[in-house]
């Protein structure tokens, strides 16, 4: 238990700091500590569960979320990810992983692009926010992930939502996508429940104190930080799939 704990509170540490979501730091971590790929990536789900809920009320009391617009992409995440559990039951571990090097690729190339904001937010159909979430939500919690890494460069650079508000709506649709994806990965049976309740709730203490040190550093410091974090996690994942 005091394993988990302190995994727990070092994952939400690392998030609050860097301002990423838990799965992308968790799951190598649990792979590095010997868990099966799926059992790592129902942790996950868990842990998402606990940390979206908690950062969403917290948003909701600045005023940054805008629910109505992420309530509809939102309900696409849920029903995509009813399909997470299904799609990784019938994948091995190895093409899991695979996908999952190719999102944490993406999240290292991120921090070298800025996305660029627009003054006018752009209208677009209930149906094309529905089947952004269906998509995203599938591909996501199949590997554990949040997927707000991807929403939010959509909703900024195609939808033209200010920045404040993707960021909240990001992390607002992790909600959705992750209690479908804990039902569905629950029904394949990838969920050690235990675990992931332990280090869900100690991922809020991290948090916590993760965001307290990220308002200490220089952004630069934290930005370069973030770029090795990422870069050790792709060369985990190469050296674990390639060699």
């Amino acid at each position: 238990m005091i394993e988990m704990i302190l995994l727990g509170v070092s994952v939400g540490v690392l998030s609050g700091f860097f301002g990423i979501g838990g799965g992308t730091i968790l799951v190598p971590l649990l792979l590095i500590l010997g868990y099966e790929t799926k059992i790592a990536i129902g942790i996950s789900v868990v842990q998402m569960v606990f940390s979206s809920v908690y950062g969403s009320y917290l948003n909701n009391k600045k005023g940054t979320l805008d629910i109505p617009m992420v309530a509809t992409i939102g309900i696409g995440g849920f029903a995509g990810a009813l399909l997470s559990g299904f799609i990784a039951s019938r994948v091995s571990d190895n093409t899991l992983e695979v996908i999952f090097l190719l999102f944490a690729t993406f999240a290292l190339l991120r921090i070298f692009f800025k996305t660029k904001e627009h003054k006018e937010q752009r209208e677009v159909s209930k149906v094309v926010l529905l089947a952004i979430g269906i998509v995203l939500g599938a591909i996501s919690m199949t590997i554990g992930v949040g997927g707000s890494l991807i929403l939010v460069p959509i909703l900024v650079g195609f939808l033209h939502v200010p920045l404040k508000q993707a960021t909240s709506a990001g992390l607002f649709f992790v909600v959705f996508s992750s209690v479908s994806g804990l039902i569905s990965h629950t029904l394949s049976e990838h969920v050690d429940y235990e675990s992931g309740i332990i280090i869900g709730l100690a991922s809020l203490i991290g948090v916590y104190i993760g965001i307290h040190l990220k308002h200490k550093i220089n952004v630069n410091i934290q930005r370069n930080l973030l770029a090795g974090f990422y870069f050790l996690v792709v060369a985990y994942l190469a050296q674990r799939i390639f060699l």
